[in-house]
């Protein structure tokens, strides 16, 4: 297996030096053939969704293959004046020159995916890869074991080895792709194995993305709107039972309006997943039996107000609402990522810094209140990815917002135009006049710094 994909690499290597990827029409068809293909085997790719995952059609398509078509679409709308050399303004120091940034690909990438999103997670970054030009190696997760053999087959159709390559395992075998030398890796996963790819990437001093998570918060405050607040932070709460990156981690909400919040979350919870969400055959499943042991240790059955419910051989939990949560709980001290939902009371603005700064830097924020300077106060004082006023998740759906993490809960940003930067080099480049020459930068006197000095200042 190492000879094999060193060899890959190599192979992938000589062929980006070949140029055969840099041509912007070339990259443009080879999108456009990726999206008729996808749609072509739509259906085999929500069959093998919903083995994995048990997700409902009309999910599979919002969560992974229409966001797909909306970032094709929006790449080959602007490849071409992305992609153009952009002229920069040159100070009148520098006479007679004129100044550009070039725009080239890394050369050789590797993308790493998860499982929660499987086949969206895997492909996204490589829409970006293919329109800055490069080569990639697509590691899909064996936890999704029938996703990745469609990521596999659709892509193998699609392009030779030497331009796309997909390569199926487990950690070690991720271990020895991280060993080789690629010029750009993209990972999506966890905090833990994001620090040991970092550290691997760092001993061929390779750039990095790293998509990973933490506690998102969803606030809400005295003034909000209760109901809305309620129905947006279920939905986004409990999109694939929760194995979400920037699914809502927990709830703060103002003790005033605690009881309110929480009889309108159980409404919907039942609205839109019954009131026997075990019955219900589209509720999706938990990823395997050992990320369900440790969700249901984060249970306390004296804090639970809705839900609880488990049954580890269909790898299933209810959506369950937890009360009366403090943060030294078992539940606020890891990412959850399944469906369970903390819920915290405070009692001023203050009091919610405190809290999510306990968790820094978490990979979204949800703000729920209609009073324009409590949002730019709280925008302004907590740092996160990104996030939604009065909604949740959404953000992820604009190709125009950047989409990333920071510190803990990441490196670097894509989707749209974001995907593209996080591929390519901008590499800066000045062109000189040969006409003329200013003698003043060889001069060593002290009339000449009084002569810069009025030329920098």
């Amino acid at each position: 297996m190492v000879d094999s994909i060193k060899n890959l690499v190599e192979r992938q290597r000589t062929f980006f030096h070949q140029g055969e990827t840099k041509s912007v029409k070339k990259r443009k068809m080879q999108l456009k053939a990726l999206r008729e293909t996808i749609e072509a085997r739509e259906e085999e790719i929500m069959a093998a969704l919903h083995q994995d995952l048990n997700k409902s059609r009309p999910e599979a398509f919002m969560t992974e293959i229409g966001f797909l078509y909306a970032e094709i679409k929006d790449v080959l709308k602007h490849l071409d004046e992305w992609t153009a050399p952009e002229k920069v303004k040159t100070p009148l120091s520098h006479t007679g020159s004129t100044s550009y940034i070039y725009r080239e690909p890394y050369g050789v990438t590797l993308v790493i995916a998860p499982w929660n999103y499987p086949f969206q997670l895997a492909i996204a970054p490589l829409i970006g890869a293919i329109a800055a030009g490069n080569t990639a190696v697509v590691k899909p997760s064996e936890y999704t074991p029938n996703t990745s053999r469609v990521i596999k087959s659709l892509l193998e159709d699609l392009f030779t080895p030497e331009y796309v390559a997909v390569v199926e395992g487990d950690a070690d075998v991720a271990k020895n792709l991280l060993s080789e030398h690629f010029d750009y890796i993209f990972f999506t996963g966890s905090s833990e194995v994001g620090k040991k790819v970092m550290k691997a990437a760092a001993e061929n001093l390779t750039p990095v993305t790293l998509e990973l998570g933490g506690k998102s918060p969803a606030i809400v405050m005295k003034d909000a709107n209760v109901k809305l607040a309620a129905k947006r932070i279920v939905w986004g709460k409990f999109l694939n039972a929760g194995q979400t990156c920037v699914a809502p981690d927990y709830v703060l909400v103002h003790r005033k309006q605690e009881r309110k919040l929480l009889k309108h979350m159980i409404k919907y919870i039942k609205k839109y997943y019954g009131e026997k969400v075990e019955k219900n055959p589209d509720f999706p499943k938990i990823v395997h039996e050992q990320h369900h042991d440790r969700l249901t240790s984060l249970l306390d059955a004296e804090k639970i107000i809705y839900g609880g419910g488990h049954d580890r051989s269909k790898r299933f939990i209810e959506p369950t609402v937890m009360v009366d949560v403090q943060l030294d709980d078992p539940v606020m001290k890891d990412e959850i990522f399944g469906p369970i939902l903390p819920v915290i009371t405070f009692d001023d603005e203050e009091e919610v810094l405190d809290i999510v700064r306990e968790n820094p830097d978490p990979l979204a924020l949800y703000l729920f209140t209609e009073r324009e300077k409590l949002q730019e106060y709280i925008l302004e004082n907590v740092p996160f990815g990104g996030g939604c006023v009065n909604d949740t998740v959404y953000h992820l759906a604009n190709s125009a917002l950047p989409f990333g993490g920071r510190g803990a809960s990441g490196v670097g940003a894509y989707h749209g135009k974001a995907s593209f930067d996080t591929f390519t080099h901008e590499k800066s480049v000045l062109k000189q006049t040969t006409s003329f020459d200013v003698p003043l930068r060889y001069k060593q006197s002290e009339t000449s710094i009084k002569a810069m000095r009025k030329l920098f200042q």
